[in-house]
């Protein structure tokens, strides 16, 4: 899906979407994770999901926890599935997130070549996947990023804002 945030979804085939929304719940499960840190990160989560459907790397939010501003569910679980793979190059993977990834994260599915990214909730702040930028399908770029967005969206805004409600 290439629409903007507020747009409804495209139609997609009822399979796709089942294996999205399932993905999704993966990724939701690894951002349950980030509470039992203790530190205050976001719970952001992300998992790979390889060519065929396996789970590659899971990751959550540890900028806090790990004080490393690269800590990003994102960048955990493609530097998890790289490991894995025994190889940069995340070809034929899928990066399932909870929220649109950030320049950051956006730009690192460029360059690990992963076909698909796949996320829940719009980030109309800071996401880099079509709501302020959209690096993985800038034409410039060496590798395009097929982009799905809005899968389980309720589910996953409703994580973050019952975190950032916490704290107001």
């Amino acid at each position: 899906m290439s629409a903007k945030p507020g747009t409804p979804p495209s139609v997609r085939p009822t399979g796709a979407l089942a294996r999205y929304e399932a993905w999704v719940r993966l990724a939701l499960a690894a951002a349950a994770r980030v509470e039992e840190d203790g530190a205050g990160d976001v719970p952001i989560g992300a998992v790979v999901v390889g060519p065929d459907g396996s789970v590659l790397g899971r990751g959550h939010n540890v900028r806090e926890a790990e004080h490393d501003p690269t800590g990003h569910a994102e960048m955990r679980a493609l530097r998890a599935a790289g490991e894995v793979l025994g190889s940069w190059r995340l070809a034929g993977c899928t990066l399932v997130v909870t929220l649109e990834p950030c320049a950051m994260c956006a730009g690192a599915t460029v360059l690990s070549r992963v076909d698909r990214v796949v996320f829940g909730a719009w980030d109309p702040k800071a996401g880099a996947c079509g709501s302020v930028w959209d690096l993985p399908r800038d034409r410039r770029a060496l590798h395009r990023v097929e982009v799905v967005g809005g899968v389980l969206e309720q589910e996953c805004a409703a994580l973050l804002l019952d975190f950032f409600g916490e704290r107001r």
